[in-house]
């Protein structure tokens, strides 16, 4: 913050140091970047301190940038982190531009001499040195035959362009970022220098809250002086009901029965055949239970078609697992639900012991495979050291995991050795034949490329092949339509009648969800999810709080009330009252305190108000943490500029009003030299500088974002 600081009040200086101090790095400017100069054409999307922003090539920027972001990215977010990116880089091209900072080819040739390219064998000499004239004729050549790297090469020039001149304007700031030896030195007491403190403390809880009266006149008046706490964006809020599309309890129950009649044997009269007698004959279609196919039978009845695999227990319904690993082969399972699905299954194949969990205790030696170049013992200390340890984990297997994590060579040994479960063939052949070939409790030792290793079966599980008859459970046509009635009926009723939106939904029992303060670029909202077509229209200029209206949405119906609109300024006194009244109440019961204990000693203070008397020991001023009262930064620090012995007036805190008796200091070692802490201030200060700079100019920046029209 004091960097930020800074900067606002400095602007005119630190615009004229960097001026001239680029006098001497001023470049002709073959190269140009544009940031959001381009193209005019069309409506804009924003304005830059005057500069339009091209919707058209905003888009173009935004169609890009989705085409290489990951699945599941909404296209409102891909439009934020491309304005984010953009406005960066368009306010710094205007501090470019008015400062003269530009790039050569030099500068560019000696960038990609430490990037990929110079790792690529085809930009290198026979030494295998990066050559800038191999580079120059490929890019050359690029553009005679092959367009599209052409292209790409020019993105990345363009990039690299970016990247140096901001790489140049940002060191010329930092190299104005220091710290002093004495701003070391005090950054070293700060953090180094005790105090034992002994205060009165007359708690703001003394006084209640009720006996304080503000008036809006006064909230107002606090408000217009302290306006930059009481900046707000342009927000709304809403509050709407969710009408959820999900299966009605008759559409479970027709789920179900459907389920339940697939599982027996069924009867179809065939036309077709007669019986010796004359009399038809019944075709019998095996059921569920009986089905000699169980993956053509599944492929024809079933949502979840056949899979062969055989799995491991937690790969199956963690609720159900348990129970399904008991079936025997055959035996079925069900109905049961499980999240939107009615299921049936039916054990079709199980692989006993198809899964072991083990431990190992690995001693490695030089050369092993995969070793630690650090392990220097022979393969026969190293078996000799096993052997040793086997001996320790047969006497007894409950140090098995000590012996791993004090021992063990192998990744596993923080978890003491614990391999997991794993299914045959895993392991290398040694290790897994001992795993598979032992029963459970069994300790062994194993050499393997690896080393030696102390083996202990844990565990052994079977492998199931399980098959299930799956319906999904959704909501039928006449549940959707009906739901559509009731949407559509409290919209029309909600807006007809005199009664309070919220009041009406509840006459109906209909749960009514606020959202507030939502912003023109938002997109989720709690309880709906992304929902674009509710923000805009929620920020539509024609809308107005109190209207109603219906959204279709993926997973059902909202329909929603716009409540009240923020305008981008200063918050008005009643949506600041909540914020201000506090501030206020403290500062007249600070007045109040300090009125009725003037001139008081600390223990009249304390006899007066029936408080006791404290103590703190060892504070410091970068942990102004007084035990008892919390965290007092301005009552530690005006300790710290007392001497030893000394009493303070009255002094506001954050908790109450304070009288403070510093009883002791203990300052810290005195040291020769303090440039470790005036360095380690330095680094913290300069990490600061490009984050500080871009908000700055930011905030010091005319910016017309009109996103919110166009998406």
């Amino acid at each position: 913050m004091a960097i930020l600081e800074n900067i606002r009040k400095r602007t005119t200086v630190l615009i004229l140091i960097i001026g001239l101090a680029l006098f001497a790095f001023v470049i002709s400017g073959v190269f140009t970047s544009s940031g959001f100069s381009g193209g005019k054409t069309g409506s804009t999307v924003a304005e830059i301190n005057g500069q339009e922003v091209s919707i058209d090539e905003f888009r173009t920027l935004v169609d890009n940038a989705q085409r290489s972001s990951p699945p599941g990215t909404s296209t409102m977010q891909v439009v934020n982190q491309v304005w984010d990116q953009q406005l960066r880089k368009s306010i710094l091209e205007q501090q470019f531009e008015d400062l003269g900072v530009s790039i050569e080819q030099d500068q560019i040739i000696n960038f990609l001499k430490t990037s990929g390219y110079a790792q690529s064998p085809e930009f290198q000499n026979a030494d295998g040195v990066f050559d800038e004239n191999i580079f120059r004729n490929a890019v050359s050549n690029w553009k005679d035959n092959e367009p599209l790297r052409y292209d790409l090469w020019l993105q990345t020039e363009k990039a690299i362009i970016q990247q140096a001149k901001e790489q140049t304007y940002f060191n010329l700031i930092k190299a104005g970022v220091g710290a002093t030896l004495k701003e070391g030195e005090l950054e070293y007491r700060l953090a180094n220098e005790k105090m034992d403190l002994k205060y009165v403390r007359v708690p703001f809880s003394s006084i209640p809250d009720s006996s304080i009266t503000v008036t809006k006149s006064e909230i107002a008046s606090y408000i217009n002086e302290h306006k930059e706490d009481f900046k707000q964006d342009e927000a709304r809020d809403i509050q709407f009901v969710f009408f959820e599309e999900k299966p009605s309890e008759g559409d479970i129950k027709t789920i179900e029965d459907e389920i339940n009649g697939l599982l027996e044997d069924s009867y179809t009269f065939n036309e077709d055949k007669e019986a010796i007698d004359g009399s038809a004959i019944n075709d019998t279609i095996l059921g569920f239970k009986n089905t000699a196919d169980i993956a053509v039978f599944l492929d024809r009845n079933s949502d979840i078609k056949f899979d062969t695999i055989y799995k491991e227990k937690k790969e199956l319904p963690a609720l159900f697992a348990d129970t399904l690993m008991t079936l025997q082969v055959g035996q079925l399972y069900g109905p049961y639900r499980d999240g939107d699905y009615y299921k049936v299954s039916k054990m079709t194949g199980r692989r006993p012991n198809g899964t072991v969990k083990a431990s190992h205790i690995l001693i490695a030696y030089e050369g092993a495979e995969r070793a630690n170049p650090e392990i220097t013992r022979t393969k026969e200390e190293a078996e000799e050291k096993a052997k040793e340890l086997l001996k320790e984990a047969k006497k007894e297997a409950t140090v098995f995991v000590e012996l791993a994590r004090d021992n063990s060579d192998g990744p596993s040994a923080p978890n003491g050795g614990d391999l997991g479960y794993f299914r045959e063939g895993v392991m290398t052949p040694k290790f897994n034949d001992f795993a598979f070939g032992n029963a459970v409790g069994t300790i062994g030792l194993v050499e393997t490329d690896f080393g030696f290793h102390i083996v202990k079966v844990d565990d052994k599980q079977d492998l199931v092949q399980i098959g299930t008859l799956a319906r999904e459970v959704e909501p039928s046509e006449e549940t959707i339509n009906t739901l559509f009635t009731e949407a559509t009926s409290f919209e029309l009723e909600s807006i007809e009648t005199n009664t309070a939106f919220s009041d009406f939904a509840k006459e109906k029992e209909y749960i009514v969800r606020p959202v507030n303060k939502i912003k023109a670029m938002d997109e989720n909202l709690p309880g709906l999810g992304a929902q674009r077509s509710i923000v805009q229209w929620a920020f539509n200029p024609e809308t107005e709080p109190g209207e109603i209206k219906r959204f279709n949405i993926a997973t059902g119906y909202a329909v929603a009330q716009l409540t009240a609109k923020y305008d981008e300024g200063v918050m008005s006194v009643e949506d600041a009252s909540a914020t201000v009244l506090p501030k206020i109440r403290k500062e007249r019961k600070a007045a109040q305190i300090i009125g009725a204990n003037k001139g008081k000693s600390m223990d009249d203070i304390a006899k007066d108000n029936s408080i006791s008397i404290s103590n703190a020991s060892s504070v410091t001023v970068k942990s102004p943490t007084i035990p008892g009262a919390g965290s007092e930064p301005a009552i530690v620090g005006a300790a710290f500029a007392m001497k030893a012995n000394e009493t303070s007036g009255l002094l506001e805190g954050n908790t109450g009003v304070f009288k403070v008796t510093v009883i002791k200091r203990e300052e810290p070692v005195k040291l020769d030299n303090y440039s470790t802490y005036a360095n380690t201030l330095k680094t913290a200060n300069v990490s600061k500088v490009n984050t500080a700079v871009v908000d700055a100019l930011k905030e010091n920046s005319e910016i017309a974002d009109k996103r919110s029209t166009f998406y």
